[in-house]
């Protein structure tokens, strides 16, 4: 009795492609075309995208961690909003004189 079984199921069907390659997988897509980088789009993982995460996933936790970093960021926050506080207080002033101004020309 011969033994018509492969280990690929598609290679034991009789009359099927019998030159198949004993290690050819049909769920996987083998074409020559693919190269290094399409298999890395289709797979989602970018080396420099991991990067830019850990990188930010350190600063946010050295952040949340660190009471000194801490105090400095409350620190320039409330600087920050004080200098906006300040350009908000100049330009009412000077929309003000501009409309003094107008008000001056119309007389």
């Amino acid at each position: 009795m011969e033994n018509n079984y492969d280990i690929n199921i598609e290679n034991s069907r009789r009359g099927q492609n019998q030159n198949m390659n004993i290690n050819h997988n049909p769920y996987i897509n083998q074409s020559s075309n693919t190269n290094v980088s399409n298999s890395q789009n289709q797979s989602g993982f970018n080396n420099a995208d991991f990067i830019k995460g850990a990188l930010i996933g350190a600063t946010v936790t050295f952040l949340l961690t660190n009471k000194g970093a801490q105090k400095s960021l409350m620190k320039a926050a409330s600087k920050g909003t004080e200098l906006f506080q300040a350009g908000m207080e100049e330009l009412k002033e000077r929309y003000e004189d501009a409309r003094a101004q107008m008000e001056a020309n119309q007389e």
